[in-house]
């Protein structure tokens, strides 16, 4: 199954940051969406790495974040 990762932020700047860490960790570029209009960013991976890139986007402290599984 996919879940989806999603994270508010207060800057685009925090939001490519958390980007290049989620990369540099082997998350593909593809999988990512970065909202400007909503300062939100996107990430659809498989369930079974989902607490890791949470972990990683709770390093850049997100206003609020959500995952949902489909």
């Amino acid at each position: 199954m996919t879940t989806t990762i999603t994270g508010s932020f207060t800057s685009m700047d925090t939001i490519r940051n958390t980007m290049d860490d989620l990369i540099a960790n082997g998350i593909d570029r593809e999988k990512m969406f970065a909202d400007s209009e909503h300062t939100e960013l996107k990430v659809m991976i498989p369930d079974d790495i989902e607490n890791e890139v949470m972990e990683i986007i709770q390093r850049h402290k997100p206003v609020e974040m959500a995952s949902y599984h489909r």
